[in-house]
């Protein structure tokens, strides 16, 4: 459909739920006999579909757990479970889903209550604040 160049269809292909499946594993890219990046496509496209509001409405709780998990890297520099998932949950008000996994996780070591910060998030938030200029000097 991107190859046509139909405008109809690049609406068609911004508000598709598919472009929000692409796990980005890059199975895809290792195998292809073109070296097509269809991660990096499918990122541009995200991005597009975002930046135009044309998010698939089934897509939401994607966007609200990637959105989460980009606010726990800004916040610490690294991820941060538990404030990954108190993220996603609140974004979605999937409150209760999975509760009963927490005390496992936690007694097994996966959940810590605490965040580990790294040293210098300056830098962290200097590259979050360059990736948002070059996002908006896109438009």
């Amino acid at each position: 459909m991107l190859q046509l160049e139909i405008p109809s269809l690049d609406e068609k292909i911004l508000s598709s739920y598919a472009i929000w499946l692409c796990l980005t594993c890059e199975t895809c890219v290792t195998r292809c006999p073109k070296d097509v990046n269809l991660p990096e496509i499918m990122d541009y496209l995200r991005s597009e579909s975002v930046r135009q509001g044309k998010v698939n409405p089934k897509a939401k709780d994607i966007l609200a757990f990637h959105n989460a998990f980009l606010d726990s890297i800004k916040a610490t520099g690294r991820l941060y479970e538990v404030g990954l998932i108190a993220g996603y949950k609140m974004r979605t008000m999937h409150l209760l889903q999975d509760v009963d996994s927490a005390p496992t996780l936690y007694f097994n070591g996966k959940l810590k209550l605490f965040p580990h910060m790294i040293k210098n998030r300056e830098a962290i938030s200097r590259m979050f604040s360059k990736a948002k200029d070059w996002q908006e000097g896109q438009k």
